[in-house]
């Protein structure tokens, strides 16, 4: 054989091996999902674990953070660590029933005392305030557990401190409001009797308490809202919402002032 052929044989051998090199390793390639989004076969084989690690992965942010809404029955805000849809809790005077389906002897109302317990009917006292209905029930339930087989329980809230906001500073009737239903801000200061000629309605103070230690407030220009017709910005109150307005500059000043002189120097439209 001579070199010329030698070589060719040498090529083909190396092309083959080549060839057999790529196959392998295109069989050790993980499942991948098509550009459309349709699973090819390799992705049907694990088709149970693939898509419960798609459901877990659409489920997180690119921040990692969980964009699922939160459950019920956490206390505060959600952005300072809270959970969305807080549950009541329980406050000093709060009443409600203890209803015992097999024991019907035990049922009771009563009512949170000024130092937080509640006096319960052939049991220890126990601790209630700050707690909500599903922790009473199984606080209630393991106290009775110690004499009562398997007791069955149920709390009915009765009597409560019902939503309220406070308006003060220059509003015609300041005080503390029920608050029935969704109202903004402007609405509560015209349940509040409406503003004073003193008032100073582009700083109206809206003060949220967000937890026991923390509370944040919001400066609305409630001037320049009423002025454009547009109530866009009129933010929605909250059950223990503090509504301030304060005193315009001008107003405070006129006391000392004559007003016919007054006039000469200040003009009252800038404010």
């Amino acid at each position: 054989m001579n070199a010329f052929n030698k070589s060719e044989v040498f090529g083909t051998a190396g092309l083959l091996v080549l060839q057999l090199a790529v196959f392998a390793s295109a069989q050790q390639l993980p499942p991948v999902v098509s550009t459309l989004g349709q699973p090819n076969s390799a992705l049907a084989i694990n088709g149970d674990e693939t898509l419960a690690s798609l459901s877990r992965s659409t489920r997180r942010s690119p921040s990692g953070t969980n964009t699922q809404p939160g459950p019920a029955g956490g206390n505060g805000n959600p952005t300072l660590g809270g959970e969305r849809h807080p549950l009541y809790r329980l406050s000093k005077l709060d009443t409600f029933d203890l209803i015992f389906t097999f024991s019907p002897e035990f049922n009771q109302t009563v009512v949170v005392q000024p130092d937080g317990f509640v006096a319960l009917k052939g049991a220890a006292s126990l601790w209630c305030q700050g707690l909500t209905i599903p922790q009473v029930q199984l606080a209630v339930t393991a106290a009775y557990r110690s004499f009562l087989h398997d007791p069955e329980v149920t709390v009915q809230l009765k009597d409560f401190e019902k939503p309220y906001f406070l308006a003060s500073g220059e509003v015609a009737k300041p005080g503390k409001y029920e608050l029935r239903g969704d109202i903004t801000i402007a609405e509560a200061i015209a349940v509040a009797g409406g503003l004073t000629q003193q008032a100073l309605h582009s700083q109206v103070v809206l003060f949220r308490r967000v937890s026991s230690d923390a509370a944040e407030s919001h400066v609305v220009d409630l001037k320049k809202m009423l002025n454009a017709h547009n109530l866009q910005e009129d933010m929605h109150l909250l059950p223990g919402d503090f509504i301030f307005v304060p005193q315009s500059r001008i107003s405070k000043i006129r006391k000392f002032v004559p007003s016919n002189s007054l006039s000469w120097y200040v003009n009252p439209l800038q404010f």
